[in-house]
Formats: C-alpha cells, sequence, structure tokens
C-alpha cells in the first residue's frame, strides 16, 4: 500500500472493523425478514447499517469505560481526574488546539487547568483514548525510573517515528533498544568528549562567518549559525568527517534580496542547508500527527506530507552510510580488519556490527537529533537569555576570562570550576528544556501513588498513553518558589538549589532520567560550554535584533497581556517539534571585543 494516499491505505486497512457493524446488521435484519416475516424496508436497511457504526463505537467505548472502571475499583485505585469536553472524542479541544497551534505558547492553559482539576495530573481522553497526562515528578520517576518496566515506547509511538527514525534507538524498546544503547555507549566515554579539536575547529569557523556578517552591518540568525557548527561537530564526531555546512554561508534577514548587498551567497542551495529544513519539517509533521495517533492519515488523507522532506533527509545520509559501507568492504578485500581501534568512529563501530543500509541510516538519524538538534536548542536558547540578561552576561564573561583567559582554548578541567556557566546553562534548560514534552505508554495496567496521605492510587490502563510536560514542571512555582517563571541563574548556586532540587531532584529533567537517560548529556554540556567561551572571548554584548525577526514569528501582542505567565517575557516564539526552537530563527546583533578591551567589573 505504499503508493496509495495515505486516507485510503488507512480505510484498506481498517475496512474490516468498519464494515463488520454494517454487515452484521444487513445480515441479522436479512433473517429477521426471513426467518420471522419482519418487514424490512430498503429505507430502514439503510438507516440500520449507517446507524451500526455509531452504536459499534458507543458499546466499544462504554465497555472499555466499564472495564477500566472495574479494574480500578478491584485495586482500590482512581482513574485521575477528567478533563471534560462537549463534543464526542474531545473532537473540541483537539480541533481548538490545531487552529491555535501557530499562535499558542508551549503548554497553555496547563496551569489553569491543573488549577481547576487540583492537581498536575489528569486524564484527556482524545478520540476516545485516555491520556493520562502529567506534569508531577513522582508520576514522571515511575515513568522513567521506579516503573521502567512497565512503560514503553510503544508501538503505536513506534509506528508515528518510523517514517522518520525508523528502528533507530529513540524508536524501539526492549532488546533492539539495549543493542543501539550499548554500541554507542562507550562513544560516550570521558576520553571520547574531552577532546576539542572538533570543537575549536568549527567554532573558530562559526565566530569568523558572524564577525564577517555584523561587519556588513546586518543581523545573524544565532540559531541557524548555531545550528551549522553543532551539526558539523556532530557528523565530525560520529563519521569522521563533517559535512561543511557552515561553509554554505549565513542566511541574510528576510528584508534583504538573497544575494546580500554586498553579493554574499545565500546558504539555500546547500545539501547540508536543504538537509537541515527538511528534518525539520519532518520533525514537525511528526509531532502534529502525534496528536492524532494512528489516526494521522485522516489528516493527510491524499498526500504523505512528510514523502519529501524524508527523502531530503535520505538523501543527504544515504551517500555517508554507502561511503561507509564501501570503505570497511575494500579494507576486508585486502585483507585489513580493524576493529576496536581508539580512533574508530562511532559509524565505522556501527558498520562492522551490520552492513544493512536502513538500519545504519535510522540509526544515524537518532543521533543526529540527539548531537545537533539538543546542543543547538540549549546554545539558541542561553544566547537569547544572555541577550535579554545583560548583567548574567557580564558575570558570565567575568568568570570566563577569570579562569581562562581572553584566547586560551579552554579544557575539560576548566569546566569543572567554572560553576556560573553550569549554572547559567542549566537555566536556561530549566526555562527552555530541549525535549519539552515526551511521551511512554503503559505496557500493562497500573498504578501511582496518590498524593495526599490516605487518598487513593491512580489507576493507568494498559496500552494507555502517558505523555509528561518537562517544559511545565520546569516552570512550578510550588516546585521551583515564587520566582519559577524568572530567568535567574543563581539558584543552581544559592540557597534555593538546598531548598528545592536537592532534595527532590526528580523536578529538574533536562536530560530524560532513568536508564533512558541521555548518554551524550556530558557532550552536550562541554560542546555548549566550549562555544559560549569563544563567543564571549571574542565578543562583550548581545542585542536582540527585532527588526531583523520576519513578522510572523515576533511575540504576539496579546501575549503581554497574561502579566502572571513567562510568555508575557518573550521577544521571540518558542516552538517544539521533537525539540524546542525559536520559530524563523533567534536574530541578534553583537559587540566585538576590541584589542585590548577588559572585561567590565
Amino acid at each position: 500500500m505504499g503508493d496509495l494516499p495515505p486516507g485510503i491505505a488507512y480505510l484498506i486497512q481498517r475496512s474490516p472493523r468498519i464494515l463488520s457493524p454494517p454487515a452484521l446488521t444487513y445480515v441479522v435484519l436479512r433473517f429477521l425478514e426471513s426467518a420471522y416475516d419482519v418487514p424490512v424496508s430498503a429505507g430502514l436497511l439503510t438507516l440500520g447499517m449507517v446507524l451500526s457504526l455509531p452504536l459499534a463505537l458507543t458499546i466499544s467505548v462504554m465497555w472499555d469505560e466499564f472495564y477500566i472502571r472495574f479494574d480500578a475499583a478491584k485495586r482500590g485505585a482512581v482513574l485521575p481526574p477528567r478533563v471534560g469536553d462537549p463534543y464526542p472524542g474531545s473532537l473540541g479541544a483537539l480541533i481548538k488546539g490545531i487552529k491555535t497551534l501557530k499562535t499558542a505558547y508551549p503548554g497553555d492553559g496547563f496551569e489553569e487547568l491543573c488549577e481547576k482539576l487540583g492537581g498536575y495530573t489528569f486524564n484527556r481522553r482524545i478520540l476516545f483514548e485516555n491520556r493520562i497526562i502529567t506534569a508531577e515528578p513522582e508520576y514522571i520517576k515511575a515513568i522513567l525510573a521506579t516503573q521502567f518496566d512497565e512503560f514503553e515506547k510503544g508501538p503505536e509511538i513506534r509506528y508515528l517515528f518510523h517514517p522518520l527514525l525508523g528502528t533507530g534507538v529513540f524508536a524501539v524498546d526492549g532488546e533492539l533498544w539495549k543493542f543501539h544503547r550499548s554500541m554507542t555507549r562507550p562513544f560516550f566515554s570521558r576520553d571520547r568528549i574531552s577532546h576539542f579539536d572538533n570543537f575549536d575547529r568549527h567554532a573558530e569557523d562559526a565566530i569568523r562567518q558572524l564577525k564577517h556578517r555584523l561587519r556588513e552591518g546586518h543581523p545573524v540568525d544565532f540559531q541557524d549559525l548555531i545550528a551549522r557548527f553543532t551539526l558539523d561537530s556532530a557528523t565530525e564526531f560520529l563519521f569522521g568527517n563533517d559535512v561543511g555546512s557552515l561553509s554554505g554561508g549565513l542566511p541574510y534577514p528576510y528584508y534583504v534580496t538573497a544575494t546580500g548587498p554586498s553579493g554574499g551567497a545565500s546558504s539555500d542551495g546547500h545539501p547540508a542547508s536543504r538537509f537541515v529544513r527538511a528534518f525539520s519539517e519532518a520533525q514537525s509533521i511528526t509531532s502534529f500527527r502525534m496528536r492524532f495517533g494512528v489516526h494521522w492519515p485522516l489528516m493527510e488523507f491524499w498526500q504523505d506530507k512528510l514523502k519529501k522532506p524524508i527523502g531530503i533527509v535520505h538523501d543527504f545520509i544515504d551517500p555517508i552510510v554507502g561511503e561507509a559501507i564501501k570503505r570497511k568492504r575494500e579494507a576486508e578485500a585486502r585483507g585489513i580488519v580493524e576493529k576496536d581501534r581508539d580512533d574508530e568512529t562511532l559509524l565505522e563501530n556501527l558498520v562492522n556490527s551490520t552492513e544493512d543500509p536502513i538500519t545504519l541510516r535510522d540509526e544515524i538519524m537518532s543521533l543526529l537529533v540527539a548531537g545537533r538538534d539538543t546542543t543547538a536548542s540549549a546554545l539558541t536558547f542561553t544566547v537569547y537569555m544572555l541577550a535579554e540578561h545583560p548583567d548574567v552576561l557580564r558575570r558570565l564573561r567575568e568568570e570566563i576570562l577569570r579562569k581562562i583567559g581572553p584566547q586560551r582554548r579552554p579544557t575539560y578541567d576548566d569546566f569543572r570550576d567554572m560553576k556560573y556557566m553550569k549554572a547559567v546553562i542549566n537555566e536556561t534548560l530549566r526555562l527552555y528544556p530541549v525535549v519539552p514534552f515526551n511521551i511512554r505508554i503503559s505496557k500493562k495496567a497500573t498504578t501511582w501513588p496518590s498524593k495526599t496521605p490516605g487518598g487513593k492510587p491512580f489507576y493507568i490502563p494498559a496500552n494507555t498513553r502517558t505523555p509528561y510536560g518537562v517544559f511545565m514542571m520546569h516552570r512550578r512555582k510550588d516546585l521551583w518558589g515564587p520566582d519559577a517563571l524568572e530567568f535567574d541563574p543563581d539558584r543552581f548556586l544559592d540557597d534555593r538549589l538546598h531548598k528545592y532540587l536537592t532534595p527532590n531532584p526528580f523536578i529538574f529533567l533536562p536530560f530524560n532520567a532513568g536508564p533512558r537517560i541521555c548518554l551524550g548529556q556530558q557532550f552536550a554540556y562541554h560542546e555548549a560550554s566550549f562555544f559560549l567561551v569563544r563567543l564571549l572571548q571574542n565578543f562583550s554584548a548581545i542585542s536582540l535584533a527585532p527588526a531583523a525577526q520576519p513578522p510572523g514569528s515576533r511575540a504576539p501582542a496579546d501575549w503581554a497581556q497574561d502579566k502572571d505567565a513567562r510568555k508575557a517575557k518573550e521577544k521571540i516564539r518558542p516552538k517544539t517539534h521533537l525539540t524546542m526552537y525559536v520559530q524563523d530563527g533567534l536574530w541578534i546583533t553583537m559587540q566585538e571585543v576590541k584589542p585590548g578591551e577588559e572585561v567590565g567589573v
């Protein structure tokens, strides 16, 4: 069915379930007519067959409701409070979410809903299926750690992620996940991530291009710049050679012609630039599909929107994989078999385990999400916060110049002493976590302990989606204090650290937790820290360039009316697909350090 439109394929696959009620109705009515002389007109027959579908759905939903409540009562548990919706299948909430997708702020309405329901865990039935949504650290801990074996990505998530990530580590469970995990773990050891030649080479290139564009008198899209830096760094780390995305040049602001007044080339035609755009589009489409679960084909009935961007992604990745397989076979033909070399790249290691190009491509794409998108997101929002908080920038630059100096390259050991650097990055990840929303599916019926003394535990039905919102949890005032919505790196250094985070470490999960905790978190911290050092050795001030921000991606005026929310302070539009990003880029200007300039005090 690969060539059929998604909607047609969806209907064919479900035709037995769709046709069974009308067919059964037809047989029963005809039997009554022939056996008992019950008059059945054509109109009655048609009406019965048409009504059989909603009747069968109603019976199925009611039976499911009855069984779940019966099983919950048997366990002495209750379902989390349910969000009401006057429309069947919560279609009202689903349609509203689609309509506000372009203008909504991440997590909009969540806090108000939790206040109304009396807690940070609730049940939202979408398309007649339970979705137990939580921003409660104890329940997120259960999903990720203490009840890890009871939750998984599950068949539905694997189905939704398969076109994008295939059988890569982020889209699988069980033994296949363990295999991928064991293959990649050795490449994130301290020895592997403490050599900064890769970072330095690409940071120097990125900063050189940044200076050149600013000297032309144009703002720079820092998100685009840093995405190229992390892509080149990640591909060199993973493949042994970078893809040269920085060589494609930087984009100009939207109001400048494609080539710019100085004749600078646009980056749009560079293969790596096409890959980055296509990969981001593919992630957005996949994220949108997750709202509808297995029913997404009904929203793309005649055309698979993922087909074009994922084709561009595959065209970019497949030659890299093919070349790695070719090199291995040529070496074997010459009688050279090299395994477990100290300088072996991750791709070479994977090729020694399998030559299946699809498996290799899937794993590479998962690792690119981990190695490129996560650090790019963290650095983009860190620079956004530094632009908005010049006092923080000044203190961070003071620490850099005091610990490292104006020119020296930082070392692995330097970062252990740079407490304010770590605090700035952590505070950014608190307010703008790289993966703001995630999801697991319950493998079997289970319970979560009650939050109230003597209360009944929450019942989680089998095969139920359990989305969890790190984004909302990181901003809860009851977990982080009354200033939870403020950007203040000192909360990771002063008494607030011991008051809030130390006794409850699961309130801060920038890199997930439990057995599936991000293997590359230290790689990400060091890459982000390294780039910030090099950046602030060369620049002393950062400012947003609102005129360069495309009008459609500026913060809507009505956000400023919500004085009690973080979005009132935003100057850009944070958006999410698999990771968090800034819509249409983060456009900034920077003040270059002059020769002999001293750090301000």
